[in-house]
């Protein structure tokens, strides 16, 4: 046993040594053109293996029938014309074609695997961008990411609940003798554009303070852009829910614009950090800077 732990011990002072010689000869963490390119594709299949190992699962009879009950709800609770949209006659969803019901399980099975693989897709999203991120930052971010999946599904849970407003409204613009029967891919398409449009919309303020923590958006730039994200926010919540309710809109839009608020504040905190930290580079040989202040670029990969 003594000999099992001396051979542990010496495995772990070798690799440090070897990441501190690391990090002398690269203290900027450069890398080079093809490093990033590898890095990426890296990420991007194991994201992908895990968004089809999800579609698997969502392919299973059970589990489909679930999710697609799911995906049904708000059109079956929209009330068209003083009855639910499942039990009125012409306004149906039927399907047309004959591999159309196999594309229409592999829609609803994709949906599923986006929705379960989150985390781990959008952990390799991270895991590219740590690299270049300081080691305190790093530590930040870890809260970052695991507050990216609540944050995406909080977007998809608002979508969801106001979808049956939207959809009384548009199909209540049916003409009075004229059938609609609109098919389950159109329905899909509305469904899947409104979950993963304010689902993404959601993660806009994470996306800000990583690109903050990353050096690459200042609050200077947030300030001069604030409006404009605000109106845009607004515009697009008013674009995705056609009802005329400006409840609607303003249920999408509100909690957005309050993350996005936040998420300024943040940057703004980091930004002074960063400048205090700054303070101490024209420091001359003969002084000395408080170590904690001081952070090393973290060159571990995940």
């Amino acid at each position: 046993m003594a000999k099992i732990a001396d051979s542990v011990t010496g495995a772990r002072v070798l690799g440090s040594r070897v990441l501190q010689a690391h990090r002398a000869s690269n203290p900027e963490g450069k890398m080079p053109l093809m490093g990033h390119l590898r890095e990426l594709r890296n990420r991007v299949l194991k994201a992908a293996l895990a968004l089809l190992a999800g579609t698997g699962v969502g392919l299973i009879p059970p589990v489909f029938d679930r999710t697609w009950h799911f995906m049904e709800r708000p059109f079956c609770s929209a009330v068209i014309r003083g009855h639910t949209g499942c039990h009125v006659l012409g306004d149906q969803l039927v399907i047309n074609g004959i591999l159309d019901p196999f594309m229409f399980r592999v829609k609803i099975a994709f949906f599923f695997g986006l929705v379960v693989a989150s985390p781990i897709w959008l952990y390799q999203l991270w895991a590219f961008l740590a690299p270049g991120l300081y080691q305190r930052e790093r530590r930040w971010t870890y809260a970052f990411v695991i507050s990216a999946v609540p944050l995406f599904l909080t977007g998809t849970g608002l979508a969801y609940e106001v979808m049956s407003r939207g959809l009384r409204y548009l199909l209540g613009l049916t003409p009075v003798g004229v059938a609609n029967l609109p098919t389950v891919d159109t329905y899909l398409g509305y469904v899947m554009a409104m979950l993963l449009g304010f689902g993404l919309a959601f993660e806009l303020p994470l996306a800000l303070v990583m690109l903050n923590m990353a050096g690459i958006l200042s609050h200077e730039r947030i300030r001069k852009w604030r409006r404009f994200m605000i109106f845009g926010v607004f515009v697009f919540a008013g674009i995705a829910s056609p009802s005329p309710d400006p409840v609607t809109m303003l249920l999408l839009a509100v909690p957005c614009v309050i993350l996005v608020e936040v998420s300024e504040v943040i940057i703004w905190a980091n930004d002074r950090r960063r400048a205090s930290r700054a303070a101490y580079a024209g420091l001359s040989d003969d002084e000395a800077a408080p170590l904690d202040d001081i952070d090393e670029p973290s060159h571990d990969g995940s």
